[in-house]
């Protein structure tokens, strides 16, 4: 159950936060510009801190140096920001979803439903597919033969794990997601394509969260895996065979080609794409937009591509950019003829 109010106190205790100032009631979370004396607001970047001084919350999670001259009530953090996430996850309210099996559900034969699961409307279950307790599938899902739903996973709507997909625990599947279609295998015979089977599947590991309308390839032969706590944003393509190390976020419109391999705590930009086969080190960070067409072996920020500016300069640019390697060979020759 959602609470109605919560005391500043109450929240320093739980998340162990330092409290300065009156010990307020709060009844839900805000920004600085919107939230009102009820409810609990944060800073964790300096560009906000004009409305700190104009804000009506209640109360305001910020670090002790940002708290100078602020004569509000307080809370402390190292983090703000993951101080508010986790204030903000105390009222949520979570879908209320009851333990059995909608009767226009249809369930296999041989599929196995635990007790306390939630099999919603409309919702199919296949062959030799198993879902595990406190699970919710939500309506419209359709699960394929040999898959297995972990422990309080949650499949929002409309979900699609085709064959062969295997969720740990904890994980959260947003509207329209797809995982285990065939991967993108194809062999030219003769000026024809052959299509190669796809007969591997699909492992996600415990606490991911994949975003609507997000698809995940199942692999050729081996496994396409993403290791626990993967999150994926909205809209993002995942090829057959590719590894996702432990932690590492990749945000809306981004993609990854079959075989590549994504290490651990990496931050993937949004529009980005890694092309196939490629390897990247473990803490690595690539910007918006960027694509990676080599492997990365040393942790850092990468990005690629020309910044915005008006068309005009950018056909400037663009036409002497393919003068470069005319240019560069002219400079070489000239260096060469004064040694």
């Amino acid at each position: 159950m959602m609470p109605q109010s919560l005391h500043a106190s109450d929240l320093a205790d739980r998340l162990g936060l330092v409290l300065r100032g009156e010990d307020r009631s709060v009844t839900g979370v805000g920004t600085l510009a919107s939230a009102t004396s009820s409810q609990l607001s944060f800073l964790a970047n300096p560009r906000y801190r004009a409305q700190l001084d104009a804000t009506c919350a209640g109360v305001v999670v910020l670090r002790a140096q940002d708290a100078e001259g602020h004569t509000g009530s307080v809370l402390l953090a190292d983090d703000p920001y993951v101080a508010f996430a986790r204030i903000a996850a105390l009222f949520d309210r979570p879908q209320d979803t009851a333990a059995g099996i909608h009767p226009t559900a249809a369930i296999d034969p041989s599929a196995v439903v635990d007790p306390s699961a939630s099999i919603g409307p409309h919702a199919s279950i296949g062959a030799r597919s198993r879902v595990a307790a406190k699970a919710h599938v939500g309506p419209g899902c359709v699960i394929g033969a040999d898959c297995v739903i972990g422990e309080s996973c949650t499949l929002v709507a409309r979900v699609t794990l085709v064959t062969r997909v295997r969720l740990g625990q904890r994980v959260l599947i947003h509207p329209g997601a797809v995982l285990g279609a065939d991967g993108f295998g194809l062999a030219m015979d003769g000026g024809r394509w052959i299509k190669v089977p796809q007969l591997g599947g699909v492992v996600i590991g415990n606490d991911c969260e994949i975003g609507a309308n997000t698809t995940i390839d199942r692999g050729a032969l081996e496994d396409t895996v993403l290791e626990d706590d993967v999150r994926l944003d909205n809209q993002i393509q995942i090829g057959h065979n590719v590894h996702i190390g432990a932690h590492t976020a990749m945000a809306g419109c981004s993609a990854a080609a079959g075989s590549a391999r994504i290490g651990k705590r990496c931050l993937i930009g949004g529009g980005a794409g890694i092309l196939g086969h490629l390897e990247l080190c473990d803490g690595v960070v690539i910007t918006a937009m960027t694509l990676v067409t080599h492997s990365i072996k040393t942790p850092g920020e990468y990005s690629s591509g020309t910044p915005l500016m008006d068309n005009r300069s950018w056909r400037k640019n663009a036409a002497r950019f393919r003068q470069l390697d005319r240019i560069a060979r002219r400079l070489a020759s000239d260096a060469k003829d004064h040694e």
